[in-house]
C-alpha cells in the first residue's frame, strides 16, 4: 500500500517526464473529455521536438490550449523559465497568458506558482512564485507588431502569427518575415532555448514554408488521411502518426474523429471551400499543379482609366521592367500587375458601359457588381466591388449610382437567386437615378467552370483591362475572400473552390456579354476608327475647298 505522500511524490515525478500526463490533469480540471491520439501526439511533440519546431494542425485541434498547457508544466518543472508568447495581434497573445494565468490560479497542482506580493502579477506579464529576480517576466504576451525589441525569453511560442489580414499580399509577407527574424535576438543562448511555432497556413504562399529552409523541424496534422497522390506534396513533414494512417486506412478518413468525423469536416468545407479548406484543414500550400489556378494577374493591363475616354490602341507587356512592383499583389508567387507596354495617343468615347450585378441574400456573401466598358475588342473594369445588405434600400440606391457615375447602358442581372426578384425592386431605384436597359441572366453548369471558360481566353489574349483605382480599393477589403483579384488568383476548376464568389461572378457576367463584341480583330476596329477619322478630315477640308457643300465634299471622298 502506497501512502499519500509518496503516491503524491510518484506522479509528481510522471508529471515532470512526461507532458502528456500533466495534459491529461489539464483537460480534467476543464472537464473537457480525454486528450485525443491526436493531441497526445503534438504534446509529446512539444515535449520531446527540436529546438526550433514548427506545429502546423488542422484549424480546432486544440494546439493553442495543448501549449497553453505546455507553458504550464514548463514552469512546474522549472519556474526559472522566461517565455514569450507572439501572436499575431496583442489580443489574441494576451488570451493566451491570460488562460495560462488562470490554469495556474486554478488548479490546485500549481497554485504555489501563484505571483507574490512584489512580483509582476498582469494578466499580460507576470511572474511565479518560486521565480528569481529578473528583467523578464515568467510570462509575456506581446503581439507580432508590437514591442518584440528588448525582450528576453528562453522560450519563444509564436501562436498563430500569420492570419488573412497580415499575409495576403506579397509585401504583408515580406513584413511579416522580418518581424520574425527579431526571434533570434530575443532568444537566450542557453542550452535548451527554444522557438516554437504554432499554427495554420493563410496562403499558398505561408512564412511557415519558409521555416525549414531557415533551420525549423515541421511536423504537420492533417484532418484527414492525404489522398496518395498528395503524399509528396508534404515533402516529408507529415507526423508519423499520420503516415501510420496512410497505410493503415482509406484516404479520406478523419485523422481525429474524436474531433472531426466525417460529417463535420464535410459541413467545414462546404463553409471554407475547397481552396480554404484545403489550406485551413489539410495544410496543402503546394502549387505543383500549373494549372490549378488558370487566372492570373500578370495577364492583366493596369492603368488609369478615366471619364469616357479611352486609347484606341493598348498593348500588353510580360516583360518585368513593365510590372507594377509598388502595387501590392494578393496573387500567388511571383503573379504581379503590369501596366502597358505601349498606349495610343488616340482617345476615343467607348462604346458601350454593362454593369453586372449578382445579387446576395442577407447571409455572408455581398451583393457582387462590376462595371465593364468596351472599345475596339479590349475590355475595361472600371468599377467592381461588393456591397453588403442583399436587397436593402442602401444596397439598390448604392447600385444605382454606381451605374450612373459610369454612364453604363445596360445593367445586366443574375436571377438564380431569389427568380427575379432582385430586378423588380433594382428597376424603380435605377429609373429614379439612371434610367436605362436592364436584362435578366440565368446560370448554367458548374460555376467555378463557366467563369473560368468565360475569363481565361480573355486574360490569355491580354484584352481585360483593370483601372488602377478598382485595385487600390479592392486592396482596402478587410476579408481577402471577399477581394475580387484573390477570388480570380484562386479560382479552380473544382467545385465550391472559393468561399466566396460574389464579384467575380458578376465580372463573369459582364465579360460573356462582351464576348460577341470582342469576336471582331482589335487591329481592324482600330484600323476602321483611323479610317473613320481620316475621312472626317477629309471632309472638313473639301467643305472649306468647296465651299461647304456638303454632297461635293461627301462624293469627294467616295472617289477618293
Amino acid at each position: 500500500m502506497i501512502d499519500p505522500v509518496n503516491r503524491e511524490r510518484l506522479m509528481m515525478e510522471k508529471i515532470a517526464k512526461d507532458f502528456r500526463v500533466f495534459l491529461a490533469l489539464v483537460w480534467k480540471h476543464l472537464r473537457l473529455p480525454k486528450p485525443t491520439k491526436v493531441q497526445y501526439d503534438i504534446a509529446t511533440y512539444l515535449q520531446h521536438g527540436d529546438k526550433r519546431i514548427v506545429i502546423e494542425a488542422f484549424r480546432g485541434v486544440g494546439k493553442s490550449w495543448i501549449t497553453s498547457a505546455f507553458v504550464c508544466w514548463l514552469l512546474l518543472t522549472d519556474p526559472q523559465k522566461k517565455i514569450l508568447v507572439i501572436s499575431a495581434s496583442k489580443e489574441r497573445s494576451d488570451s493566451f497568458s491570460t488562460f495560462t494565468k488562470r490554469l495556474i490560479a486554478e488548479m490546485p497542482i500549481l497554485q504555489h506558482l501563484v505571483a507574490k506580493n512584489g512580483q509582476r502579477d498582469s494578466n499580460v506579464a507576470f511572474d511565479v512564485a518560486p521565480t528569481l529576480p529578473a528583467h523578464a517576466p515568467s510570462v509575456k504576451s506581446v503581439g507580432i507588431t508590437g514591442q518584440i525589441t528588448g525582450s528576453r525569453a528562453d522560450i519563444i511560442i509564436a501562436d498563430d502569427i500569420e492570419t488573412p489580414n497580415n499575409s495576403y499580399t506579397q509585401l504583408l509577407r515580406d513584413k511579416l518575415g522580418e518581424a520574425i527574424k527579431e526571434f533570434d535576438a530575443v532568444i537566450t543562448p542557453k542550452p535548451k532555448s527554444r522557438i516554437i511555432y504554432l499554427g495554420t497556413p493563410q496562403t499558398e504562399m505561408s512564412i511557415y514554408n519558409q521555416l525549414p529552409e531557415r533551420g525549423y523541424s515541421m511536423r504537420i496534422w492533417p484532418s484527414r488521411v492525404p489522398k496518395s497522390d498528395k503524399v509528396n506534396d508534404y515533402q516529408g513533414r507529415l507526423a508519423p502518426i499520420v503516415m501510420k494512417m496512410i497505410e493503415e486506412l482509406p484516404e479520406g478518413t478523419p485523422v481525429d474523429p474524436e474531433r472531426f468525423d466525417h460529417e463535420d469536416l464535410l459541413d467545414r468545407e462546404l463553409s471554407y471551400g475547397r481552396s480554404g479548406f484545403a489550406l485551413q484543414f489539410m495544410l496543402d500550400t503546394s502549387l505543383s499543379d500549373g494549372d490549378r489556378y488558370p487566372l492570373k494577374l500578370n495577364d492583366l493591363i493596369v492603368m488609369d482609366v478615366s471619364g469616357d475616354l479611352a486609347p484606341t490602341e493598348v498593348a500588353w507587356a510580360g516583360s518585368n521592367d513593365y510590372a507594377l512592383k509598388d502595387l501590392p499583389s494578393v496573387g500567388l508567387v511571383g503573379d504581379l500587375y503590369h501596366k502597358p507596354m505601349f498606349i495610343s495617343d488616340d482617345f476615343t468615347k467607348f462604346q458601350g458601359s454593362v454593369m453586372a450585378i449578382d445579387p446576395s441574400g442577407r447571409g455572408g456573401d455581398e451583393t457582387g457588381y462590376a462595371v465593364v466598358k468596351h472599345l475596339f475588342g479590349k475590355l475595361y473594369v472600371t468599377r467592381a466591388g461588393g456591397i453588403k445588405g442583399g436587397y436593402s434600400p442602401e444596397t439598390l440606391e448604392a447600385l444605382a449610382l454606381i451605374a450612373k457615375e459610369q454612364k453604363v447602358n445596360l445593367v445586366i442581372t443574375e436571377s438564380n437567386f431569389g427568380d427575379g426578384m432582385f430586378t423588380e425592386l433594382f428597376k424603380p431605384v435605377l429609373k429614379k437615378h439612371h434610367p436605362c436597359t436592364i436584362e435578366e441572366t440565368r446560370a448554367t453548369g458548374q460555376k467555378e467552370l463557366r467563369i473560368i471558360d468565360t475569363l481565361e481566353p480573355v486574360l490569355n489574349q491580354h484584352r481585360l483591362i483593370v483601372d488602377t483605382r478598382v485595385i487600390q480599393d479592392d486592396l482596402k477589403k478587410s476579408d481577402p475572400n471577399c477581394s475580387l483579384f484573390y477570388q480570380l488568383t484562386r479560382l479552380t476548376r473544382e467545385r465550391g473552390a472559393l468561399r466566396h464568389d460574389d464579384i467575380i461572378d458578376a465580372l463573369e457576367i459582364a465579360v460573356k456579354y462582351w464576348t460577341t463584341a470582342m469576336a471582331t480583330s482589335e487591329n481592324e476596329a482600330a484600323e476602321r476608327h483611323r479610317e473613320e477619322v481620316l475621312r472626317n478630315e477629309l471632309n472638313k477640308f473639301m467643305d472649306n475647298i468647296l465651299g461647304g457643300n456638303p454632297g461635293n465634299s461627301l462624293n469627294w471622298t467616295t472617289n477618293y
